[in-house]
Parts: C-alpha cells; sequence; structure tokens
C-alpha cells in the first residue's frame, strides 16, 4: 500500500541521514583542523538534521507502518514543532546556508576587513537556533497550530486553514524564513561571482586591473 511504500523510504532516510550526519559530527571531533568557522555553520547543519532523523523521523516511520497517526494531540504538536523546525522548512539550515553564504562572500572580497572568528560563528549558530525558535514556538501559544496532514501519518502548521490567525503566521513565515535568507544566498553569491569573474578578467587582461596602492 501506499503507507507501506512511505515508510520504506522514511525508514531508508532515518538510517542513512543519521548515519551520514553521524560521521560528519566524528569527523569533526577527531580531526581539529576541521574546526573552522565555516564548518562550524556546516556542522550546524548536520547536527539539526539528525535531529530530525531521531525526533521527527522516527514517529512519521511507526505511524506509516500503523497506516495512521499514533502519537495523538500532544504527539502531533511536537512532531511539528520539531519537523518543521529542522526539516521541512529547514528554518536552522536554511538561516545556516544564508550565514554561510554571507561567510564566503565576505572571505573573498572583504578578506582585509575581517579575520577568521570562531566566536562569531558560534554566535551565528546560536542565533540560527533562536531565530527558529521565534517561528517556530508561536504555533504552540495560539499564532496558528500544529495538526494533521496529508495521508494521516505526520503533522505540521495547518496551511489550510483560513483563519485570520493563520493566514498571517504563514505570510510571516514565508517572507522571513524563506524570502528573506534566499535573497541574501542570491546576493551574497551573486556577488561572490561577480568578484571571480573580475579575478579572472585581471588575470587574462592584466593591463585592465587597479593597481594597488
Amino acid at each position: 500500500s501506499g503507507h507501506t511504500i512511505v515508510a520504506v523510504f522514511l525508514g531508508l532516510i532515518l538510517f542513512f541521514g543519521f548515519l551520514n550526519n553521524l560521521i560528519v559530527l566524528i569527523l569533526f571531533c577527531k580531526f581539529k583542523t576541521l574546526r573552522n568557522p565555516v564548518n562550524m555553520l556546516l556542522l550546524n547543519i548536520s547536527i539539526s538534521d539528525m535531529l530530525v532523523c531521531i525526533s521527527g523521523t522516527t514517529l512519521s516511520f511507526a505511524s506509516n507502518i500503523r497506516g495512521k497517526w499514533i502519537g495523538g494531540d500532544h504527539g502531533c504538536r511536537w512532531y511539528g514543532f520539531h519537523l518543521y523546525a529542522w526539516f521541512i522548512a529547514g528554518i536552522v539550515s536554511l538561516i545556516s546556508l544564508a550565514v554561510l553564504s554571507y561567510e564566503r562572500y565576505s572571505t573573498l572580497t572583504l578578506c582585509h576587513k575581517r579575520s577568521h572568528d570562531s566566536r562569531k560563528a558560534l554566535l551565528a549558530v546560536g542565533g540560527s537556533w533562536i531565530y527558529s525558535l521565534l517561528w517556530t514556538v508561536p504555533p504552540l501559544l495560539g499564532w496558528s497550530s500544529y495538526g494533521v496532514e496529508g495521508a494521516g501519518t505526520s503533522c505540521s502548521v495547518r496551511w489550510s486553514s483560513e483563519s485570520a490567525e493563520s493566514t498571517s503566521y504563514i505570510i510571516c513565515l514565508f517572507i522571513f524564513c524563506l524570502v528573506v535568507p534566499v535573497l541574501v544566498m542570491v546576493y551574497c553569491y551573486g556577488r561572490l561571482l561577480h568578484a571571480v569573474k573580475q579575478v579572472s578578467s585581471c588575470c587574462s587582461h592584466p593591463a585592465h586591473c587597479p593597481e594597488e596602492g
């Protein structure tokens, strides 16, 4: 049946997702050379994905085996909060990717104005989790809500609700948790690509490059 197929896929995601992210965590702990600001952001993404495998995918996997949601109302809110924060919307991961794009952009274009600072990376990691909580806790407090969705074996924000609270929450979520991070990434990688093209042009036509003074 359809639930069985979904359960198989979720089982594979659970196993390989947990294993791959665990390997990343082990490598980061084992090799000190990997402990730089950029890799700390990548580690943050890996940890958030691992938490999904443990706290979110497991319950959905079990529900698909049974063919119905088995977590009850409280379990649904818990599942929706965890899954939405770390996987479906990927707020933590998306914010981390946006910060990573700025890190790469500034490393290349502003290297003379900055230094590699692990404290800033830790602040960025902590900030991504706080930002995620700011947008995933409100449905638990009454601004929209979490509920069973789709085939009845998983939970998320009530997208189909037409109430003013749900509509305003979804609009704000779309703007601040998708549009803004994506715009940051587009801008940073766009500027980065422009800088790379300038360097490439200088290598091909040195006479066209401005002299450093």
